[in-house]
């Protein structure tokens, strides 16, 4: 069987490396548009921040395919599917054959239409981060033009460098799909703290400038927001043009069923190109979970394996500033009298606590802050168990006896998700350890565990030092 996955991103790489870890002997060909080999589009971020280097966010190298026997073309975009010949077709005119093709052709950042627009510079890909480094070198301010989850780590990044740095956001307040607007003014104050001036409700009309880049941004009222170096953070949109022209379903993105093929059945969709049940996920544990039911069809291995969605758990990563949301945050307290909500609220520590309860159930969570109970609860949500009747002691761990604290590896059950973005459990962790494992690293190369978005690096080697000491060997 010859498969072939047009995208070498975070989802196709992904799939290959899922493939080939259960069949040797399928024909893969991958087939990736960026001249990069392929690396974690999650921890941009940390490169953006100096914390990470280029080399250090790379997911596979090239010798991985030499040795692995799948044939990897980089920087030859697939600009057509012919159906008829079941073939896909490069830029440079190369046409590969196929008996199975997945789409993982990701997303795109999206750019506003306004003068001057080509000015700025989005925060997207590897390309775009090493653009807005090089210019950060000699900028003497920046304007990030979105306060979503890019846009925000993309300020906290470069004030981190010492740039002065506004932060520009059309809606109310920022992050305005994950927050509430009190977490949304808690964070902005938190921002503000490090660096980051933000400001909420305003709309951008042009980019500054001129043959030699930006100089600001004019805002609806004619205010000028000065910036040698302006980002765009606007959001991104499915790249599913590929699939519209190929004559597929397509919605917002590329239409699949819960087997994640398209109404072709030769054609599969995984990853943030990919729409099911009318949703598009934005977040790397979706996209790898759709490469794992993938990968288990196409190879046979589970031939009923079966996608039903993801629940999602966003994690901000950027430096002193700690935050995790999940499931639903908006709620009408005074209409919805079925939803009990529960908070707390520390302006001038930064701290704030959401849960959203539902028939005895967490249902969805903000923390902003000091995060300690995020484990417990994201366990509580992942699984929809029952809650203890002790609210508080869920928002604070340890202060009460009646709420478990599975931050703590003693108390943590074997069947508690560690890694949300690689689905690695502490019993899975555990194993590693008694294999052999001493560190994260070593448990990384065996579950994947910290190699998504990077915030479970800590649980990680909290659980691998506990077992260390409770068994008196070295880490």
């Amino acid at each position: 069987m010859r498969l072939v996955v047009v995208g070498n991103g975070m989802a196709g790489s992904r799939l290959v490396s899922e493939v080939r870890a259960r069949d040797k002997d399928i024909d893969v060909t991958v087939l990736g548009a960026e001249t990069w080999q392929p690396y974690n589009r999650v921890l941009l971020s940390n490169v953006l921040a100096g914390t990470s280097g280029p080399d250090q966010v790379r997911m596979l190298d090239a010798s991985w395919y030499a040795d692995h026997d799948v044939t990897a073309v980089f920087g030859d975009e697939v600009v057509q599917i012919d159906r008829d010949t079941k073939s896909v077709i490069t830029a440079s005119g190369r046409r590969e054959p196929y008996d199975v093709l997945v789409l993982a052709t990701g997303s795109e950042a999206v750019v506003p239409p306004i003068p001057g627009a080509e000015r700025a510079v989005a925060f997207r890909t590897l390309d775009d981060c090493t653009a807005i480094l090089a210019a950060a070198g000699v900028a003497r301010s920046a304007v990030v033009v979105g306060g979503g989850l890019l846009g925000v780590e993309a300020a906290r990044g470069l004030a981190g460098r010492g740039l002065p740095v506004t932060l520009l956001h059309l809606a109310g307040h920022l992050m305005e799909r994950q927050l509430d607007p009190e977490a949304g003014l808690v964070l902005g104050e938190t921002l503000a703290e490090l660096g980051v001036r933000t400001r909420t409700g305003v709309t951008v009309t042009e980019v500054l400038g001129d043959e030699s880049g930006p100089t600001g941004v004019r805002l609806a009222d004619g205010e000028v927001v000065d910036g040698d170096l302006v980002i765009m953070a606007c959001g991104v949109r499915p790249l599913a043009g590929l699939a519209r022209d190929a004559g597929l379903e397509v919605e917002r993105g590329v239409v699949v069923d819960d087997e994640l093929r398209t109404d072709d059945p030769s054609i599969y969709a995984i990853g943030e190109c990919a729409q099911h049940a009318g949703t598009v996920y934005g977040l790397v544990a979706p996209a790898w979970e759709q490469a794992a039911i993938v990968a288990d069809l196409v190879t046979g291995t589970d031939k009923n394996a079966r996608y039903r969605g993801s629940r999602l758990v966003t994690r901000l990563k950027a430096k002193s500033v700690e935050l995790a949301a999940m499931g639903e945050t908006h709620v009408d307290e005074g209409a919805d009298k079925s939803t009990e909500v529960v908070r707390f609220s520390h302006r001038a520590r930064g701290t704030y606590r959401k849960l959203v309860i539902r028939d005895g159930r967490l249902v969805g969570a903000i923390l902003l802050g000091e995060t300690t109970a995020v484990g417990t609860l994201t366990q509580l949500y992942d699984r929809g168990g029952p809650l203890p009747g002790d609210r508080a002691g869920l928002l604070f761990p340890g202060l009460s006896s009646a709420a478990p604290v599975a931050d703590s590896p003693v108390r943590m059950p074997d069947s508690a998700r560690v890694c949300q973005c690689n689905n690695v459990t502490k019993g899975q962790i555990r194993a590693c350890w008694e294999s052999g494992a001493r560190d994260a690293d070593a448990v990384a190369a065996v579950t994947r565990a910290t190699t998504g978005c990077g915030t479970c690096r800590e649980a990680v080697e909290g659980i691998v030092g506990w077992l260390c000491e409770q068994e008196g060997v070295s880490a």
